[in-house]
């Protein structure tokens, strides 16, 4: 091999071994960190919709496999999720002339505790809370039900992973 060949190699190797440190969704983890723990997030909103608590559940610590290398452990996490849903609620948005709701909104809100081993001034309680808008005709049943829940899980988890792990 030449001079330039050896260049080239370090150059690779090193371009290389910096892509590593960066994450494309934007997670700062603690090396030391090397897992995650979900605990069930219970029901406790007013307004009871069956099987929502576990479906949060399985949506935090799905999005947690799919965006960290973090093992998911039930017990002795490095990091800690926890806490319960608080709000299931539709409410009128827009009326029209004749006083019926012109659209409706379905709003989730979920009380969050986040415990971090590694660096305690990372730990929060905070509330999160998202909504989805739907035709003041519809029924919220069945596909439209399911389409709603699944975007407003979407959005609360991927805020909660920012504030636990991207620290935005």
């Amino acid at each position: 091999m030449t001079l330039k060949h050896y260049i080239i190699l370090l150059f690779a190797a090193i371009s290389l071994t910096a892509c590593g440190a960066y994450s494309f969704t934007g997670a700062k983890v603690n090396p030391d960190t090397k897992s995650f723990q979900v605990n069930y997030f219970q029901n406790n909103a007013a307004l009871i919709e069956p099987g929502i608590d576990l479906d949060f559940t399985n949506a935090l610590t799905d999005l947690l496999i799919n965006q960290t290398n973090l093992d998911n452990v039930k017990s002795n996490g490095d990091l800690v999720f926890e806490g319960e849903i608080v709000e299931y609620r539709i409410s009128p948005t827009t009326a029209t002339s004749d006083d019926t709701a012109a659209q409706n909104r379905l709003t989730i809100s979920v009380n969050v505790r986040f415990y971090n081993k590694q660096d305690e001034e990372a730990e929060f309680e905070k509330r999160f809370s998202f909504f989805y808008d739907y035709d003041g005709t519809a029924q919220l049943v069945g596909s439209l039900k399911t389409t709603a829940i699944d975007e407003i899980y979407d959005q609360i988890t991927q805020d909660i992973f920012n504030a636990a792990l991207a620290q935005w």
